[in-house]
């Protein structure tokens, strides 16, 4: 029974450092970087706003202001949706070799959502030409070490996280945590 456990261990280590063939993809890491923040925010987001506007006023709300203080609510849940939906990137891990992986990014931009949140003409624009003028995929080496990948040469490195089942890749940017699913 032992002997079984640590062969099943051992298979399962082995497939987990043997990345050549698969492919990690997320279609919006965007969504992942502002959704469960935003989306717990928005909850509260009319309460909070009826109960600051009592405080402010140092007395319980009239049924005019509570609606009004309810649509600038409305408001500003539509221009967080707004801004959350304004950007979009796709990203793509292909591990070629054994040594070698593939990241693809691909991200777009909706200009009317950008302009209905408030941003400028000239800052889209120049959003517009920095995501073109950025690459679209890099070449990198990378290694496994236990459940880590660690990717990238020189001070330039990224460590990512494979599951213990291997279907997901995950890692963090700028504190934000962010999953690539395995699509082969």
């Amino acid at each position: 029974m032992m002997a079984a456990l640590l062969v099943c261990g051992s298979i399962g280590t082995m497939a987990q450092t043997d990345l050549s063939g698969r492919v990690y993809h997320n279609p919006n890491i965007v969504n992942s970087f502002m959704g469960d923040d935003l989306d717990s925010k928005m909850d509260n987001l009319e309460a909070e706003a009826l109960a600051k506007a009592e405080k402010d006023k140092g007395r319980p709300l009239t049924e005019q202001e509570k609606t009004k203080v309810k649509k600038e609510a409305s408001e500003a849940k539509a221009k967080a949706i707004a801004a959350k939906n304004a950007i979009t990137m796709a990203i793509t891990v292909e591990f070629n070799s054994a040594t070698e992986a593939v990241m693809r990014h691909k991200t777009t931009v909706d200009d009317a959502a950008l302009k209905a949140i408030g941003v400028g003409w000239m800052k889209r624009k120049a959003m517009k030409a920095a995501i073109a003028l950025a690459p679209k995929s890099e070449k990198s080496k990378y290694v496994v070490k236990g459940d880590l990948v660690i990717m990238g040469e020189g001070k330039d490195l990224d460590t990512l996280r494979i599951s213990a089942d291997g279907k997901y890749l995950s890692g963090k940017e700028r504190k934000r945590e962010f999953k690539l699913t395995r699509t082969k």
